[in-house]
């Protein structure tokens, strides 16, 4: 090579890269003397601003997208990441022929981000920039706050998340934002999604049950990201859970016994008693909601007329409950002799004392219980409890703002109450 060959293809590498990012402003930088085979990238930008001068003091404008060109006789750009100092990453896309990238989602207000640049000049030498920029404060003050559920602790493989927020979303790219935003991570992995149940609750949870002994960990980035030009993003309290073994208790109409699996084998076979004519047990998985050693159950709770033929008032003990409306698997020491062979329960799942003990012992909060073969009405996916199983997996995900199909899937609002029920 010649000597002014060898001084031109110096300069070559030595050519600035003209990288432009634009927050609301325009920033230009220039690379640095750097040589193709140093084993430190040049520096790819020289200059930065962001909605103004940077030793002004300003701040950028949350509402306005993150964008990095570069001048193509110069340069590309070949990857860009921006993340604030939640350790939110700003998800983006960069074009094709690398002359620009844009954030594909919103900033949040009042954070600090910190974006790498990296570039590769027309001999193919490495470029980089680390840039940072703190954005302003939402003008709205209007914040959604989303509190998630059940409380930290240990539950069965039924399990669903729940995300309460304070106000209601109803816009389906607003809703997408929220959804975006909250983050559910279990170990092992596994696939799930959310369902939006109605504006102020969405539901989370796998294609099929919660593996045993799983670790799930559930947060929002939410907090300052814009939702719509009046609302924004809250913090929210993040949450972890773990699952036990896998504990499934089928209960057959026809058969009148209850057999009760742990990790796929049978553990338990025991003679019950389901609903009666008019009082039919709901058909369907549900999700053990609670255990209370002692209930009083009036009929009048459930619709009864007190002194009519079908009126009762009991003590009941060992009582597992499974919906809100008063389905509960419980002692029935009256129906002994129809247990095993007959059903005569108001809806509840009846055994004798021993073996409702056992249940009460061997069951936690989360468990299935799934009852077939009964004359009664399928168990509601919402409202009723956790009947979040009885969804088809390609309808729950039609309840999803961000996958395909219709985000305004139908369920009613959950309103949990404790009360007695039939017996």
């Amino acid at each position: 090579m010649s000597h002014t060959e060898h001084l031109r293809g110096t300069r070559r590498v030595a050519g600035c890269t003209l990288v432009v990012i634009a927050l609301g402003a325009g920033v230009t930088a220039c690379g640095s003397d750097g040589h193709p085979l140093s084993a430190t990238p040049y520096d790819a930008a020289k200059l930065i601003a962001f909605n103004g001068p940077v030793d002004t003091g300003k701040k950028a404008d949350p509402d306005k997208p993150l964008e990095v060109t570069a001048d193509a006789s110069e340069g590309r750009i070949t990857d860009v990441t921006a993340m604030d100092a939640a350790g939110r990453r700003v998800p983006g896309e960069l074009s094709a022929d690398g002359g620009r990238w844009h954030s594909t989602s919103p900033l949040a207000a009042g954070a600090h981000y910190t974006v790498r640049v990296s570039t590769e000049d027309e001999d193919g030498a490495p470029g980089r920039r680390v840039l940072t920029f703190d954005t302003g404060k939402p003008r709205a003050k209007t914040r959604l706050n989303v509190t998630f559920g059940p409380v930290a602790g240990t539950y069965g493989v039924g399990q669903p998340i729940t995300a309460d927020l304070n106000r209601p979303v109803r816009d389906r790219a607003q809703r997408a934002i929220v959804e975006r935003a909250l983050k559910v991570e279990s170990t092992p992995t596994v696939e799930g999604s959310w369902h939006w149940v109605d504006d102020k609750k969405l539901h989370y949870r796998p294609k099929d049950y919660w593996p045993a002994r799983a670790t799930i960990r559930i947060r929002s980035n939410l907090d300052g990201i814009k939702i719509s030009d009046r609302l924004w993003g809250g913090p929210a309290k993040p949450l972890k859970i773990t699952t036990g073994d896998q504990v499934i208790a089928v209960g057959d109409a026809n058969t009148h016994r209850m057999t009760i699996y742990k990790n796929g084998k049978e553990i338990n076979s025991i003679p019950i008693t389901m609903g009666k004519s008019g009082f039919e047990t709901r058909n369907g998985v549900k999700v053990v909601l609670g255990k209370e050693y002692f209930v009083r159950m009036r009929g009048t709770t459930v619709g009864i007329a007190e002194g009519t033929s079908e009126s009762y008032d009991l003590p009941v003990y060992y009582a597992t409950r499974v919906t809100w409306s008063g389905e509960y698997v419980h002692a029935a020491p009256w129906s002994v002799g129809d247990q095993g062979s007959a059903n005569v329960s108001h809806g509840c799942i009846g055994m004798n004392t021993t073996n409702a003990g056992w249940f009460y012992e061997n069951v936690r909060e989360g468990d299935v219980v799934q009852v077939v073969n009964s004359n009664g009405k399928m168990m509601e996916p919402f409202g009723n409890g956790y009947g979040d199983w009885n969804v088809d997996w390609k309808k729950w995900r039609q309840g999803s703002a961000l996958l395909a199909g219709n985000p305004e899937a139908p369920g009613s609002k959950e309103t949990p109450r404790l009360r007695p029920t039939a017996v």
